[in-house]
């Protein structure tokens, strides 16, 4: 349905479009979607009890790290998509605007699973952080055709999945993904794109960071393991936009793209708890 709708509203664009590539890039993303919906029930969800669909409130879990989480992956499908439909020739604001969509409703999968398992439900937390997520890459599309605040990650093994490995991961890979004391979300923001500070280089940003630590559980950590605070994290750092690097080899642009995603270790600025730490650098 998406797909008609999608091709009914751009089938007036612009000369250049490969109709052919766009119909294939609508039937890849379509099949990728149901597949992931399919392969995540299976490896995940299908050996948890099953129950009508239903809501469930988990907004005040995790410190909502989970929450940026679901936004952080939104912005990155978007990210994604957005470039998948410029390759057909469709203009990148109406590209913006598809892959935006299909960002959300790819990562929106996930609440139509949770939803019917008697462990969890749906969550309105999860989609609003999902729209956010989308909403933060299509608004600069729109208005400056550019990515000027990066949707940033970054991530540091901490001794807390050792506790709980089956809730916080047990393997390097799981802990990346389940282990949110040692995950950071980062608005990595590009000072030239808004001031024109002539010694100031174009790729060098300036990136807020939340993270959190002492998390044992969703809501509290159980009784029966040692005791840590749970606290906040907000940081402040300058990171490196790979993008803005001046490079002419296709292949290193490709990679700088790719792991643009990832927040570059640098000196950081802490406040937690109401008191200020300073790191060399930063993880």
């Amino acid at each position: 349905m998406l797909s008609l709708v999608v091709l009914n509203v751009f089938s007036q664009t612009q000369d250049t479009v490969n109709t052919k590539l766009l119909y294939s890039n609508l039937a890849v993303n379509a099949v990728a979607i149901t597949g992931s919906y399919f392969v995540l029930n299976e490896l995940w969800y299908k050996d948890y009890p099953q129950t009508q669909m239903h809501w469930f409130n988990d907004c005040d879990e995790w410190l909502q790290m989970d929450k940026l989480g679901h936004s952080f992956a939104s912005y990155q499908l978007s990210s994604l998509y957005t470039a998948q439909m410029s390759w057909s020739g469709i203009s990148s604001k109406k590209a913006a605007l598809i892959g935006s969509g299909l960002g959300f409703i790819t990562i929106s999968t996930i609440e139509l699973l949770d939803s019917k398992s008697e462990h969890w439900g749906a969550s309105v937390c999860d989609l609003t952080a999902n729209i956010i997520g989308s909403s933060l890459f299509l608004t600069q599309e729109l208005l400056w055709n550019e990515q000027r605040i990066i949707y940033k990650y970054s991530y540091h093994s901490t001794e807390f999945p050792n506790y709980r490995p089956e809730i916080l991961g047990g393997t390097n890979a799981q802990r990346m993904l389940k282990d949110y004391n040692g995950q950071t979300y980062w608005l990595s923001t590009n000072i030239k794109s808004f001031v024109d500070i002539k010694w100031w280089p174009q790729y060098l940003n300036v990136a807020l960071g939340y993270s959190a630590t002492g998390m044992l559980g969703g809501k509290e950590n159980p009784i029966d393991l040692p005791f840590y605070n749970r606290e906040r994290q907000f940081l402040l750092s300058l990171d490196i936009d790979l993008k803005r690097i001046p490079v002419k080899s296709k292949f290193l642009k490709t990679l700088f793209s790719v792991l643009n995603i990832v927040k570059i270790p640098m000196p950081t600025i802490e406040l937690r708890s109401g008191q200020l730490y300073g790191h060399y650098l930063y993880f």
